[in-house]
């Protein structure tokens, strides 16, 4: 979807049509967590402080998040790929993956099906999507990407290799700026130079990333569609509006995550063994510490317990702090998605 959380809110308060937007955070405090394409002409972008979006665009409308309705309006989209195809794979509320080989519809072309399926979506929504097209995971998302927003990219496999190794690695979905700055030291600047590299070259060089990054820029990729992944974890994390410099104000500003993380296991059956803390500071560092046990944390008692070990133990590597959260991984059962993310309200101005 285009600017998904950013365009429902246009949708539905004709008022902040043609303005920037930003969902999220506030003039102050938080993180944007969708922008609008006239915020992005400014360079706003999701994840950016609040603040930094602000001084990019004095004029920028913030709105806070509605998940609820975001959530109708994303099972309303799933619903339209159903029609097509059974093989969903879903990565957040607004993308996914579908697999059209073989669709319901018998539609020969994979580009039609497409198409077809963004027709669909505005008709019942008022929504623009994107889609990209190709025969496999790695080029569809780059492809997605490319002629946003409510524009359709097809690559073909005859056309694969020459269009890779003129894609800035930066384009590469999985190499982030600290990779992309690694590559640029070693003179790799596009796939082609990318390419120079044999296997064992890439593997001394970044690990296990390294030999998908000499897959990935071959056109190499042969995961399928998967409509059942194993979720990582689920979690919940909250920006507050002053900073936190001491303990006892920490856990009773944590505690109520802690609630809210044990409840959503509590109500789902489906606990985990590994709790994570998350802390983030006025400048944005970012510490995680964690805790794995031998089974499954099954009390409420417990896991706050642990949650205010975790803090009492290493609140003061980060001293001051502006975000809080906490996250359950090692988890037991199967879910359509990899990790929930649980929503706070966020704070008012």
């Amino acid at each position: 979807m285009d600017a998904f959380y950013a365009s429902v809110e246009q949708r539905d308060n004709p008022e902040l049509r043609g303005k920037p937007v930003a969902v999220g955070g506030s003039r102050q405090r938080g993180v944007v967590a969708a922008a609008s394409y006239e915020a992005r002409r400014y360079g706003v972008r999701s994840a950016m402080p609040s603040i930094t979006a602000q001084r990019l665009c004095p004029d920028l409308v913030f709105v806070k998040p509605r998940f609820e309705k975001y959530k109708i309006v994303s099972d309303k989209i799933r619903a339209i790929f159903a029609e097509y195809t059974n093989l969903i794979e879903p990565l957040s509320l607004d993308e996914a993956y579908l697999d059209v080989t073989e669709n319901k519809k018998d539609i020969a072309s994979a580009t039609e099906v497409a198409e077809a399926i963004r027709t669909e979506i505005f008709a019942q929504t008022q929504l623009t999507a994107s889609a990209g097209v190709s025969f496999n995971k790695f080029l569809a998302k780059i492809a997605s990407d490319i002629n946003k927003p409510n524009g359709i990219k097809v690559i073909r496999p005859a056309e694969a290799l020459a269009f890779l190794e003129k894609l800035p690695v930066e384009k590469f979905h999985g190499i982030g700026k600290v990779t992309a700055a690694r590559m640029h030291k070693m003179g790799i600047r596009n796939g082609a130079d990318l390419k120079r590299f044999d296997e064992i070259e890439m593997f001394k060089r970044f690990g296990k990333a390294g030999r998908h990054y000499y897959r990935i820029v071959r056109a190499e990729d042969h995961r399928p569609v998967q409509p059942n992944r194993r979720r990582k974890s689920v979690g919940a994390e909250r920006t507050f509006s002053e900073d936190q410099k001491d303990l006892d104000s920490m856990w009773t500003l944590l505690e109520p995550i802690a609630h809210k993380v044990f409840d959503y296991m509590e109500k789902n059956d489906n606990y985990g063994r590994t709790i994570n803390l998350k802390m983030k500071t006025p400048d944005f560092q970012i510490y995680t510490r964690s805790k794995t046990y031998q089974r499954e944390i099954r009390t409420r008692d417990t896991f706050r317990s642990i949650a205010l070990e975790l803090l009492t133990q290493h609140w003061t590597e980060a001293g001051t702090v502006r975000l809080l959260g906490l996250s359950v991984s090692n988890l037991t059962r199967e879910t359509p998605d990899d990790n929930i993310q649980l929503e706070f309200d966020f704070p008012e101005n």
